[in-house]
C-alpha cells in the first residue's frame, strides 16, 4: 500500500518541481517579488513535508536545508542574487534526481557538496552587510476624502495591482457616502450588488448616524457599511465599482485575508485580533481580558466600544471563515488525479465503441428493420457525444510543454554568452497529451537551433542597429483542426548562399542546381545538414532539423520556415489535435479502401484521366500536382471512366490524390500497423471498418514529398 502512496507522492513532487522552475526563472526577472519568493518557499516546503511523510528521508533533510535558505530570502536576511537563483535549480535539479533514482550511491555526496554551497551563500551574503527587505510589512489604507483627492501612496511590499488577478483574497471594504449622495439619483444598493458579482460578499450596515424619524432628511444618506469581499478578481476591478462616487464619499481597502493551501497555520482570526488590527481597541485590553479571564465582550462594553464595530469583526471573522471552507472545498472537488495509462484504455474502449457503432449503422443501412434505425441514429449520436467528452479528457494546454523551455534557453543563452529572452503565446491552446509528449523533442531541437544559429551575439546585433537581448518567441493557435507551433526569432534569418555552398560540399545537390530561395532554406531538414564551423556541445553534429520532420512527420504533423536575412527566422509546426480518434475521408480504389484526414481536406473534384498520366489537375485556373493513388499502390483493376481527386492541403501546399470514387466521412480509430510494417512511409496507420474490413490511413505529407512534387504554397 505505501508503494501507491509513494507513486502518488512522486507525482505531485514531479508537479512541485516543475512550477518550483518555473517560479525561480520568474524571480531572477523580478527579484524583489514578494508572491514570487513566496511561491518558491512554499513549493520546497510542501516537498519537504511530504517527502519525509512518504519515507523519503533523504529528500526532507535535503530539502531542509534549501528551505532554511528561502525562509531567509522570505524573511528579507538574504537578497534574490543570480547565484542564489543558480544555486537553487542546482538543488531543484538534485530533488529531481533523488526522485527518479532513490537508490543512487552518488545522492549522499552530491547532497553534501549543496549543502556546504548553500552555507557559503548564507554566510558570504551576510559577510557583505547588505540590508534585508522588509518582507512583513502590512498593506497600505488609502482614504479617499470627500474632494476626492487621495494620500500619498505609501510604499508596501504588499501592494496588489492588476496582475494579482487570480488569487483568491478577502477585502475589507469602508464604504460610508456623503449624506448628499442620494441627490443626484445614485443608489448605493447597486454598488453592493455589484461587488456580489464579484465574489462572495457580506455587508454590515451601520446605522449609528440616523436618529429619530422626526429628525431624519430622508433625501440623505445615513447609512454606511462595512464590506468584506472574497474574490479572485484584482484590487483595481475593486475600485472601478466606486469609480464615479470616489468624490461623494470615504472609501478605504484592507486586505484581511489571502488564501494559501500550503500554510498549514490557523487562519482564523480571534475577536480580539482582527479589533487591534483595525485600531478598534489597544492590544493591552485584549491582554487584560485575558488575563482576568474575562469575556472580551464584557471588556469592549466597559471600554465603550461601538457596538457597530463589533458586529462589524464578527462579521469578518465569520465571512473569512466560510469563505475560505468553500473554496477549499471547491479545489479539492476541482479535480482528481487520474493515471495516463487508465485514461489511454478509456480511449481505447470508445475507440471499440466507434468500431461497434459504424458496424451497427452500415447492418441498420443494409436491412430494413422497423424502429431500429431510430435506435441506430440514437446510438451513433451518443458514441459521437462519449467520443468528443473522453477525448477532451487527454486535452492538455500547451503551455505544459512551454514552460519547460524557460529554463532551457536561460541555461542555453548563458553557455553561449548570449541575452536571450523567451516570449510564449497561446499557451492556452489545447493538445492530445499524446501529441504534447511526441512534440517535446522536435521543440527542443527548434529552439537551440534559434538561440545557437539564429540569435547573433550581443555585440553582432548592436552593430546591427538591434537590442543587444534576443528574442525567441514560441506562439500556438488553433488552424481549422490542427494546431500550428510557430518558434520565431529576431536573429540574422538564413544565409541561402552559405547554405547552398554548404549543400554542394555535402554533395546534397549539384553546383549548378537552380534553387530558389525558400528551396535552399528547406535544405537545413536534410540529414547530416549542419552550417556550424565546429562541433560543439550545442551543435555541428548535423542532427537536429531532419529529425524535427522526421518526428512531426510520424504524428502526421509537418513543419515548414521561413526567413528573411537580417530579420529572423520563423519555423513553423503543423500538428493534430489528437491520435487516438479523428474524422475522416473514406475513399475507394477498386475494392481497397483508404482514410484521408478530413483536417486536410479542401474539396473533392472530378478528373478525367488521360493516357498522358499526366502530374497535375487544373482547379479553378490553379495548377496543383497530383498523386494517383491507384498507381502508388500498385493497385490493379479497370479505372472508371469518371475519377475523384481529392485537394488536400498537406501544409507544404495543395495536392490532389486520385481515387475511384469518394464514400464519405467516418470516425477513424488510428491502429498501429505493427512493427513489421514501420518502413513503410506512406501510411501512418489503420482503422477496422464496420464490416470488419482493414481500411489503411494516408499520410498525406509523405505521399507528396516522396512523389517528388513541388507543391506550391496555397
Amino acid at each position: 500500500m505505501l508503494d501507491g502512496f509513494q507513486e502518488s507522492f512522486r507525482e505531485e513532487a514531479y508537479e512541485l518541481l516543475a512550477n518550483l522552475e518555473q517560479s525561480l526563472l520568474e524571480l531572477e526577472d523580478n527579484p524583489e517579488d514578494l508572491d514570487t519568493i513566496s511561491a518558491v518557499f512554499r513549493s520546497m516546503h510542501t516537498i519537504k513535508g511530504s517527502a519525509a511523510m512518504f519515507g523519503f528521508d533523504r529528500i526532507s533533510e535535503f530539502t531542509h536545508h534549501v528551505e532554511t535558505m528561502l525562509d531567509d530570502v522570505r524573511n528579507g536576511r538574504l537578497p534574490v542574487t543570480r547565484s542564489l537563483i543558480d544555486l537553487t535549480l542546482t538543488c531543484r535539479d538534485h530533488i529531481r534526481h533523488m526522485l527518479d533514482e532513490p537508490e543512487d550511491d552518488a545522492n549522499d555526496s552530491e547532497s553534501k557538496r549543496l549543502i556546504g554551497l548553500l552555507t557559503e551563500e548564507m554566510e558570504s551574503t551576510k559577510n557583505a552587510g547588505r540590508e534585508p527587505l522588509v518582507i512583513d510589512q502590512p498593506i497600505s489604507t488609502e482614504d479617499i476624502g470627500a474632494d476626492g483627492e487621495q494620500p500619498e501612496a505609501v510604499p508596501s511590499s504588499r501592494a496588489v495591482d492588476s496582475n494579482d488577478a487570480g488569487v483568491t483574497k478577502t477585502w475589507h471594504i469602508s464604504f460610508r457616502p456623503d449624506p448628499t449622495l442620494l441627490v443626484n439619483g445614485t443608489n448605493p444598493l447597486l454598488l453592493l450588488a455589484e461587488l456580489h458579482e464579484l465574489g462572495e460578499c457580506t455587508a454590515v450596515a451601520d446605522t449609528g448616524s440616523i436618529g429619530s424619524l422626526d429628525e431624519t432628511d430622508v433625501t440623505q444618506a445615513m447609512v454606511g457599511w462595512d464590506i468584506f469581499l472574497t474574490t479572485d478578481q484584482p484590487r483595481n476591478a475593486i475600485e472601478e465599482v466606486f469609480l464615479f462616487v470616489q468624490g461623494q464619499c470615504r472609501l478605504s481597502f484592507r486586505l484581511v485575508d489571502e488564501i494559501d493551501f500550503s500554510d498549514e497555520e490557523e487562519h482564523t482570526k480571534r475577536l480580539g485580533q482582527i479589533l487591534v488590527e483595525r485600531g478598534v481597541v489597544d492590544a493591552n485590553v485584549v491582554e487584560r481580558a485575558v488575563s482576568q479571564q474575562k469575556r472580551l465582550g464584557q471588556v469592549l462594553v466597559n471600554e465603550g466600544v461601538d457596538a457597530h464595530e463589533v458586529e462589524s469583526a464578527l462579521q469578518e471573522q465569520e465571512h473569512i471563515r466560510r469563505a475560505r471552507q468553500r473554496v477549499q472545498t471547491e479545489a479539492a472537488a476541482a479535480s482528481i488525479r487520474v493515471q495516463s495509462e487508465k485514461l489511454d484504455d478509456l480511449v481505447d474502449l470508445v475507440g471499440e465503441l466507434v468500431t461497434l457503432q459504424a458496424r451497427l449503422s452500415q447492418t441498420v443501412d443494409s436491412d430494413s428493420i422497423g424502429g431500429l434505425q431510430a435506435i441506430a441514429e440514437n446510438f451513433d449520436r451518443l458514441i459521437s457525444e462519449l467520443r468528443d467528452h473522453t477525448m477532451s479528457i487527454r486535452m492538455v494546454p500547451i503551455s505544459s510543454t512551454f514552460s519547460r523551455f524557460r529554463r532551457l534557453v536561460r541555461d542555453l543563452s548563458r553557455e553561449l554568452g548570449k541575452e536571450v529572452d523567451l516570449i510564449t503565446e497561446g499557451g492556452d491552446t489545447e493538445l492530445d497529451k499524446t501529441v504534447i509528449e511526441r512534440l517535446h523533442d522536435p521543440l527542443v531541437h527548434v529552439i537551440r537551433n534559434s538561440v545557437d544559429h539564429g540569435l547573433e551575439n550581443p555585440g553582432v546585433r548592436a552593430a546591427a542597429g538591434k537590442s543587444e537581448t534576443g528574442t525567441v518567441s514560441l506562439i500556438a493557435r488553433h488552424v481549422g483542426a490542427s494546431v500550428e507551433v510557430r518558434v520565431v526569432d529576431d536573429g540574422k534569418g538564413i544565409d541561402t548562399e552559405r547554405v547552398r555552398a554548404r549543400a554542394v560540399e555535402r554533395g546534397l545537390i549539384a553546383k549548378d542546381a537552380e534553387l530558389n530561395d525558400q528551396e535552399v532554406a528547406d535544405l537545413i531538414f536534410q540529414p547530416g545538414f549542419s552550417t556550424a564551423e565546429a562541433v560543439t556541445t550545442v551543435s555541428g553534429r548535423g542532427v537536429g532539423m531532419d529529425v524535427v520532420r522526421k518526428e512531426l512527420e510520424k504524428i502526421g504533423g509537418s513543419v515548414s520556415i521561413q526567413s528573411c536575412q537580417g530579420e529572423g527566422t520563423t519555423i513553423i509546426m503543423s500538428i493534430p489535435l489528437t491520435l487516438a480518434i479523428i474524422d475522416g475521408l473514406l475513399v475507394r480504389i477498386a475494392s481497397e479502401r483508404f482514410v484521408v484526414p478530413l483536417s486536410n481536406v479542401e474539396e473533392c473534384i472530378e478528373y478525367q484521366g488521360d493516357s498522358q498520366k499526366s502530374e497535375v489537375v487544373t482547379v479553378r485556373g490553379e495548377l496543383l500536382p497530383i498523386v494517383d493513388l491507384r498507381r502508388e499502390f500498385g493497385i490493379t483493376g479497370e479505372r472508371p471512366d469518371l475519377e475523384q481527386a481529392v485537394v488536400v492541403d498537406t501544409g507544404i501546399g495543395r495536392v490532389g490524390f486520385v481515387v475511384d470514387a469518394v464514400i464519405g466521412d467516418h470516425q477513424t480509430v488510428i491502429k498501429n500497423l505493427g512493427r513489421l510494417y514501420n518502413g513503410i512511409e506512406t501510411v501512418s496507420g489503420a482503422t477496422i471498418l464496420g464490416d470488419g474490413s482493414v481500411a489503411l490511413i494516408l499520410d498525406v505529407q509523405r505521399l507528396a514529398i516522396g512523389k517528388g512534387h513541388a507543391a506550391r504554397r496555397a
